[in-house]
C-alpha cells in the first residue's frame, strides 16, 4: 500500500498529534514551513489553531495575514480549530461571525476538532483523499527567495525527503557541494550525523532515480 506523507512544520511539538499521525499511517516529513502548519498536497495546506491561538490571532489581526498567505499559495486552504467551544473567551457571536467571514469572504474551510488526537485523524483522512484518491503530492510553497548561492544550495537540499534546513547545512558542510551529495552512495551519506539508512536511501533515490512524468489533474 502506498505510504501517506505530510510535510509538518519543524516547530510542531505536540507529541499526541505526531504519534496519532504515525498510527494513522502517515510518514512525517518535518521541515521549516513558511505558510501553514501541514502541507498535504500541491493545493491543500492546513493551519492548525487551538481555541486560544485562534482568539489571539483574531484579536491581534495576525489571522488576516495568515489567511491571505494561505490563499496566495494554496488552492484549498484549511484551518483546523482545535479545542472545546466551551473554552472560548470571546462572545459566541464574535466567533461565529469570524468563521462565517473566513468561509464566505475568503474561501477558507474551517474544520472543528475536539483535541490533538482527532486532529491527527482529520489530517490523515485529508491526506488519504488527496494522495491516494487524487494522486497528489505534498509541495512546499511561499518560501523565502534564495539570496545567495549557499542559500540556494541549502534550499535545494532542504527540500529532499526528510531533510530540513539543519540537515541540509550538515550535508553541504560535509560534502562541500550539491554534486558531491548526488554522487555519494548511501554508506557515505550515513556518515553525516542524523542521516540514517532510510533517509540516505531517500536522498540517493531522489537525486539519482530516473524521472518519470506523472500526469496530475488540475
Amino acid at each position: 500500500m502506498r505510504e501517506l506523507r505530510v510535510i509538518v512544520d519543524e516547530r510542531e511539538r505536540n507529541k499526541e498529534l505526531m504519534e496519532g499521525l504515525e498510527l494513522n499511517g502517515v510518514e512525517i516529513d518535518q521541515r521549516t514551513i513558511e505558510v501553514g502548519d501541514y502541507v498535504i498536497s500541491d493545493r491543500v495546506c492546513i493551519e492548525r489553531k487551538t481555541v486560544s491561538d485562534f482568539e489571539s490571532s483574531l484579536m491581534s489581526g495576525r489571522l488576516l495575514d495568515q489567511v491571505e498567505r494561505l490563499k496566495e499559495n494554496y488552492k484549498l486552504p484549511i484551518i483546523i480549530l482545535e479545542g472545546s467551544r466551551e473554552t472560548f473567551r470571546l462572545g459566541r457571536n464574535v466567533i461565529i461571525g469570524a468563521l462565517v467571514a473566513l468561509y464566505i469572504d475568503n474561501g477558507i474551510e474551517v474544520i472543528l476538532s475536539e483535541d490533538a488526537s482527532e486532529t491527527s485523524r482529520i489530517i490523515a483522512s485529508i491526506a488519504r483523499h488527496e494522495q491516494l484518491e487524487n494522486k497528489r503530492e505534498p509541495a512546499l510553497k511561499g518560501g523565502r527567495r534564495a539570496r545567495t548561492m549557499s542559500h540556494f544550495q541549502e534550499y535545494m537540499i532542504g527540500n529532499l525527503p526528510g531533510i530540513g534546513p539543519k540537515l541540509a547545512r550538515a550535508l553541504l558542510s560535509h560534502f562541500k557541494s550539491v554534486k558531491n551529495i548526488a554522487n555519494a552512495d548511501t554508506k557515505e551519506l550515513m556518515k553525516v550525523e542524523k542521516i540514517g539508512k532510510k533517509k540516505a536511501q531517500a536522498i540517493h533515490n531522489t537525486l539519482n532515480g530516473v524521472y518519470i512524468l506523472e500526469s496530475v489533474e488540475p
